[in-house]
Formats: structure tokens, C-alpha cells, sequence
């Protein structure tokens, strides 16, 4: 039910773009919803762990950490987010949040879980939208479905994985590349380290061996102190804005990392502790939708609500944070709102009848 109601307001969200001129980007990504110290809840499997990665990076002065990864109980987590071409045009909409374990009697595989999602439900929106994958998603196998339903889509490949160049050599991607020069250089904003660097675009004809008779191209964009991003596309790329605009429609996909951010912390998402997969999971799209809820108030005809909010109950202090343009920021300051206050009290019983039912 509750993704029901989040797939309609993604639809009417896209025929709006569409009738604005405005391509829909629907930015897909994987994580990991852990539980280390969980061991008794029904059908957890292991997942590595995000949070024992970053702790564990070499600090100078100290030891070496582990050098293999770290696995902990959890459930996989998959998450489409709807954004627009422009930052400025609308707040990113959920589409939807989908957990699944590998193990117990609901287990299943990732490509399983990516291509019913795929089916059931992104299918009916055809070449309105524009998919973007990040390396996770990068496989033969996703590339062919990608092609056989004839979507558009921008896929972040890897450097060491093969493709055929122009002239019929298959070669790693980072060697198609090597020691072509970029066709235009701009100076863009870099999302992840919040800073301006200067960048160049350079775009390839390739195909893929387990796919010859599809014509790609690959998109590589540089810039310095930061790895090159090799983007497989099968978008015509004709001139140096073609390849910009697949650029930038990747450079969108930060949305989704800052979605992770603030769902694991400011909104607990790894919080609850429920034995039962059913009651779990309708805890969880009960978050979701309260998700959902949050980013819809960063439309700006809520501006005036917005800010009467946060100023009158969660007042920020320090001239960064109040002049913070981060809308994932906003939105997950808001749950704090009413804390102690006559309106917490009043909806506090009703929350707690509401996860009483769910436990």
C-alpha cells in the first residue's frame, strides 16, 4: 500500500516533467542495512559492512586496520529516487525502498530483486525517464536487459572491465581512453568534496563483447585528484554538449548518497529490533513513507513552512549551518521539530498505538 501511494506521486511527478520539456532521471542504488549485533531475527543474512569500512581506513601514526572486509548480520537495501535534470526545478521525490536477505524463506538474489523492480514497475514510463547506475549495477547481464527494453540509461562501467573500441580491439576501458584528449573543459562543481574543479569530456563509440550489435558510447570524464569516470551510454553522442549532458545526469546520482546519509543517522533506519520479517518490514515502510513525507516539504511552496519550523523549534546556530543549502539537510532536520513541545505530546500517543500495532 504504502508503495502504491509513493509509484502514483512518482507518476504524476514524471508526466509533469514531461510536459515541462524536462527529462526524469531515476537514480538507482544498492546499501546495506546492518545489524552487528543482531543474531536471533528472523532471516538476516550477511552483508558487508559500510560503517566497518570506514572505520577501519589507515589513520597516520596508528596500526594497520584489516585488510579484508568486514561482514555483519543485515538485509540488503534498494532504493530508487526521482530527480530532475535541474537542482533547481523540484525536490528529489522517493520512489520507492525495497529490503531482501539472501538467506531463510525469503531469500533472493540481486539481480532478482533489480529486475522485478525493473518490471513491475519502471517499465511503464518507457524512454520518459533516464536511469542512472552507479558501478554496482555495471554486468553483462544488466547491460543486456538495459538494451533489450530499449531504455535510456547512464551507467557508471569500470575501468578494468572490457569493452570494443572503434576499431575492433577489446580492451579495458581506462586503455580506450588512454591518451585521448578531451573535447571541451569546464569547471564544475563537485558535489562529494564541495568544491569547484576543472574538468574535461571525452566520448567514445564502444560495444560490448556479449553485445556487439548494440552501439554504445563511453563517456570519460577527468578532472584532477579524482578518478575518472567512465560512463557507458546509449544515448548519441555527437558533440561535446551530448556528452556534458550525460555528465551532469550522472552527477545527480549524489541525491541518493545523501538519501543513505540521513536515512542511517538522522532517521534511524537501522534502529529497529523486531524478531519477525512481516512486522520488520511494515515497520520500515512506515519510515519510508515518513521519508517521503520529509522531502515533499522541500517543494518551494513550503518555503514559508519550512522556515517558520525550523526557526521556532529547531533553531540552528552557527552561520554555516544556517546558510546550509542541502535539502536532504532541511528535510532531515524536521523530524526534530516539536520536540518537547505541546505538538510532540499531543501526536506521541498516537505514534506509539501506531509501532504498538506494527510490534
Amino acid at each position: 500500500m504504502v508503495e502504491d501511494e509513493l509509484w502514483q506521486q512518482a507518476d504524476q511527478q514524471v508526466e509533469r516533467w514531461r510536459e515541462q520539456g524536462e527529462d526524469a532521471l531515476a537514480i538507482w542504488d544498492s546499501s546495506e542495512w546492518e545489524k552487528p549485533e543482531s543474531l536471533a531475527s528472523e532471516d538476516l543474512c550477511a552483508v558487508r559492512s559500510s560503517k566497518a569500512k570506514r572505520l577501519t581506513h589507515i589513520k597516520p601514526g596508528y596500526y594497520n586496520p584489516p585488510g579484508r572486509p568486514i561482514f555483519v548480520p543485515g538485509l540488503h537495501w534498494l532504493a530508487v529516487i526521482m530527480v530532475s535534470r535541474s537542482a533547481q526545478l523540484d525536490p528529489p521525490l522517493l520512489a520507492t525502498m525495497r529490503w531482501w536477505s539472501g538467506r531463510g524463506a525469503h531469500a533472493s538474489f540481486k539481480r532478482d530483486e533489480e529486475g522485478k523492480l525493473l518490471v513491475e514497475r519502471l517499465l511503464v514510463w518507457g524512454r520518459a525517464v533516464v536511469h542512472i547506475f552507479d558501478q554496482g549495477f555495471a554486468s553483462a547481464f544488466w547491460l543486456g536487459v538495459l538494451l533489450a527494453f530499449g531504455l535510456r540509461f547512464v551507467l557508471r562501467w569500470r575501468a578494468d572491465y572490457q569493452l570494443y573500441d572503434a576499431q575492433g580491439n577489446r580492451r579495458k576501458a581506462w586503455r580506450i581512453a588512454i591518451g585521448k584528449r578531451g573535447w571541451s573543459e569546464r569547471t564544475i562543481w563537485d558535489s562529494r568534496h564541495a568544491r569547484w574543479v576543472h574538468a574535461s569530456v571525452l566520448a567514445l563509440p564502444v560495444t560490448h563483447p556479449d553485445h556487439r550489435d548494440a552501439p554504445l558510447w563511453l563517456v570519460v570524464c577527468r578532472s584532477k585528484g579524482r578518478t575518472p569516470w567512465y560512463l557507458l551510454t546509449a544515448e548519441p553522442i555527437t558533440t561535446d554538449e551530448d556528452a556534458w549532458r550525460v555528465v551532469f545526469a550522472y552527477a545527480r546520482r549524489w541525491q541518493i548518497e545523501l538519501a543513505w546519509r540521513f536515512d542511517k543517522s538522522e532517521l534511524a533506519f537501522q534502529s529497529p529490533r523486531l524478531w519477525h520479517w512481516q512486522e520488520r518490514m511494515k515497520l520500515l515502510a512506515m519510515a519510508t513513507l515518513a521519508y517521503a513525507f520529509l522531502l515533499q516539504l522541500l517543494a518551494p511552496c513550503y518555503e514559508p513552512l519550512r522556515c517558520w519550523l525550523l526557526r521556532t523549534f529547531c533553531h540552528r546556530t552557527g552561520w554555516h549551518l544556517r546558510l546550509s543549502s542541502s535539502s536532504h539537510s532541511t528535510a532531515c532536520a524536521l523530524p526534530s521539530v516539536g520536540c518537547g513541545s505541546a505538538t510532540h505530546r499531543a501526536l506521541r500517543p498516537w505514534a506509539d498505538h501506531a509501532v504498538g500495532k506494527v510490534w
